[in-house]
């Protein structure tokens, strides 16, 4: 329980990043591009000033999913019953798990950084198995 409760506060600790801190584009992302940030001004003026509202739309959105984590590790009775698995499995697949592997396919430079809250959910979803229950 606690791995998820840990992931948890670390997506609303990213949300805070992507609100406040996330700057619209990183130097990964204009080599990505394979471009300037004076290309990407003089192509789209606007751009730097849109992705700070869609940064703050997405750091929302975290910090919402890392509330609901927490509500739900703190919430749920057994980590081995299936629907909670279930549940808890697919919200780290949709949101861990996807950002994980769009940083490895884009070559982030945090990539490895960004592989340890999904191997954490991974571990918080095997571990409650190896551990016998307090009734037997």
């Amino acid at each position: 329980m606690f791995l998820f409760i840990a992931c948890g506060i670390w997506l609303i600790g990213l949300g805070l990043y992507f609100i406040f801190l996330r700057p619209p584009l990183l130097p990964e992302d204009l080599r990505y591009m394979e471009t300037s940030i004076g290309d990407i001004q003089s192509a789209i003026p606007g751009l730097e000033r849109w992705t700070n509202h869609v940064f703050t739309v997405m750091g929302g959105f975290m910090m919402g999913s890392g509330l609901l984590t927490i509500l739900a590790a703190m919430n749920a009775s057994d980590m081995r019953e299936k629907r909670t698995w279930i549940f808890l499995m697919l919200a780290g697949l949709f949101t861990v798990g996807m950002m994980t592997l769009t940083n490895f396919q884009l070559n982030s430079d945090f990539k490895w950084l960004l592989l340890i809250p999904a191997l954490l959910w991974v571990i918080g979803l095997v571990f409650p198995f190896f551990i016998r229950s307090s009734d037997g």
